[in-house]
């Protein structure tokens, strides 16, 4: 239960469902309420086989390119920080209409549901937690952000568009500090094995 759990935070920060929240109803605003639960139903659907057919063979990838855990630790934690820190740092991401058909694969699903943070995050705690725990831990954070996203107009008048932005600058600098982490586990596991 606890390997569970270390895994269930760091990739529900990655997840980031509430930050999506103004980027889903911006994505989605002229389209009918219909449309909009099959789009997430779509992106569900499309972030679920992507992430867990990363975790059967993302690590088998990485050897095949020679890559060592302590190399992606390295990569991953910077790409991590990077990431948050773009996020932190901008003021409003700009939204171009996409067609409905294929909104809840790309780019709700795959990349703002399961992207670059949740993949990175998801490796490396395969490698800590192991496979079952991560799994699960993904299939839950997809899940809950589907939810988020089916009731995103009730979660939007609750938070409100300043409660939802503070929810995710606050999950972007935890998602720093797990990159940082990363990069210091992984500085250290080289220097180990060296």
């Amino acid at each position: 239960m606890t390997k569970l759990l270390l895994c269930l935070v760091p990739l529900f920060v990655a997840v980031d469902a509430i930050g999506l929240l103004p980027m889903f109803l911006n994505l989605t605003e002229d389209v009918d309420k219909r449309q909009v639960r099959r789009i997430v139903v779509q992106s569900v659907a499309t972030a679920m086989a992507v992430s867990l057919a990363f975790v059967a063979i993302g690590e088998l990838v990485l050897r095949l390119l020679g890559i060592t855990v302590a190399d992606f630790m390295i990569a991953g934690g910077s790409l991590l920080f990077g990431l948050s820190l773009t996020d932190l740092l901008s003021f409003e991401k700009q939204h171009r209409r996409i067609d409905a058909e294929s909104l809840g694969a790309v780019p709700v699903g795959v990349p703002l549901i399961v992207g670059p943070a949740v993949l990175t995050t998801t490796i490396l705690l395969m490698h800590q937690q192991g496979v079952l725990n991560t799994s699960a831990a993904v299939v839950i954070n997809i899940l809950f952000a589907g939810v988020v996203l089916w009731y995103s107009d009730s979660v939007m008048k609750v938070l409100g568009k300043v409660g939802a932005k503070t929810i995710s600058k606050l999950a972007n600098i935890l998602l720093a500090a797990i990159g940082v982490m990363m990069v210091r586990k992984g500085i250290m596991l080289f220097i180990g094995h060296s």
